[in-house]
């Protein structure tokens, strides 16, 4: 896996990302992402918060033909909650990259991240989007600036790249450190391929990647206005490879975006991993894994390096699943500490004082399995929430 490359590390690719004035610091705020083809197939996954932005309303509609050209993405402003007003801006910001990449407004995708409930700066964003035209490139460098431009509260841009056997390959950046508790994606994610696939292969595909990563990420249970996570193939490798095969290196990339997620999520000091195993179906494996992740009273004592196994069994207890207690094992970094009913070693024998805390959860009463990534609620993701807006 190749963390210096992203979306221009496949063929066929340019991207840039400038500063369009969106944000007041100056800072990258403008990304465009360009599939040169030959290829135009592309799929999408989104929220399902009720409470959809303007550009995820308007970038369901376009991937309805499983074809785009370009996606134009915006930090330092959601477009979220602000009516037919930020539906219109969404549309004039795809017609003015339309126009201005040569296609049409149908094969443009947009996506914003920021603060909800604001209008965006449109003569920043119309004057930025004829400036980033003229950065595009397929350069690491253009693909970092593309990752970059998408960041809000993230420390760093997260970008991910690997290559298969058989000469084509999977890129992509992401962008979330709060609000992260998805339901089909996560955040803003744009990933790109050059491998020869049809846009309803790559819409399968890319269901079946995200269920199994962006989908078992859950930091604080906030499940965004604005989720998004995008994948357009532009076949210049000339190879199309077996379903199973895409799946997989898609599935890889994904995989190693949202652990940069987790690592980078706001106030994060621990890095939780929660496997549920021998539940009764996967889907209830998932629901009492992400019942835990989201639980407080959990995540504040993993925050204090705590191996308080009662809080686990309190949340998972009340999870709406196939759960026997008398059966279930509670396992943190290797221990066993509670078994059949009761306590089992002594939890002072947990060593929680690294960063990494892997909690199993044996239910003993199926065979189904899965994992659901987390963090712990510090002092510094309650600072960081509580003036997010002021």
């Amino acid at each position: 896996m190749n963390r210096n490359k992203g979306v221009t590390g496949p063929q066929g690719f340019r991207a840039a990302g400038i500063a369009a004035g969106i944000k007041e610091s100056g800072a990258l705020d403008l990304t465009l992402v360009v599939n040169d083809g030959p290829s135009d197939a592309a799929a999408g996954v989104f929220t399902t918060n009720k409470v959809k932005a303007a550009p995820v309303l308007w970038s369901q509609q376009v991937i309805q033909s499983r074809r785009l050209t370009a996606v134009v993405l915006n930090s330092g402003g959601a477009n979220a909650c602000t009516g037919p007003e930020g539906f219109q801006d969404t549309h004039t910001t795809a017609e003015k990259v339309a126009e201005v990449l040569g296609t049409g407004a149908v094969d443009v995708a947009v996506c914003s991240t920021g603060l909800i409930g604001e209008r965006l700066p449109m003569d920043k964003v119309l004057t930025g989007v004829e400036n980033v035209v003229k950065e595009l490139d397929s350069t690491v460098e253009a693909g970092l600036n593309a990752a970059t431009g998408v960041m809000t509260t993230d420390s760093r841009p997260k970008q991910s790249w690997k290559a298969s056997e058989q000469g084509w390959s999977v890129g992509g950046f992401v962008k979330g450190a709060g609000m992260l508790a998805p339901n089909m994606a996560t955040m803003l994610s744009v990933i790109t391929t050059d491998a020869k696939i049809s846009g309803d292969q790559l819409d399968k595909a890319l269901r079946q990647a995200t269920s199994r990563t962006f989908d078992r990420l859950d930091v604080d249970g906030g499940t965004s206005t604005n989720d998004t996570v995008l994948v357009l193939a532009s076949g210049a490798s000339g190879v199309e490879p077996s379903f199973d095969d895409f799946v997989a290196l898609l599935t890889e990339v994904a995989g190693d975006l949202v652990k940069q997620l987790q690592g980078d999520a706001e106030g994060v000091t621990k890095e939780i991993s929660i496997t549920v195993k021998q539940a009764a179906t996967e889907a209830e494996a998932v629901h009492i894994g992400r019942t835990v992740a989201e639980d407080n009273l959990v995540k504040t004592a993993l925050f204090g390096s705590d191996p308080n196994w009662g809080r686990i069994a309190m949340a998972l207890g009340r999870a709406d699943a196939e759960i026997d207690p008398d059966v279930l094992q509670i396992i943190i970094n290797g221990v066993s500490l509670y078994r059949n009913g009761t306590r089992d070693r002594d939890r002072s024998e947990a060593d929680l004082s690294g960063r990494d805390i892997e909690i199993v959860i044996d239910l003993n009463v199926g065979e189904a399995e899965a994992t659901v990534l987390t963090t712990d609620l510090s002092h510094d993701y309650v600072e960081e929430n509580s003036a997010y807006s002021s």
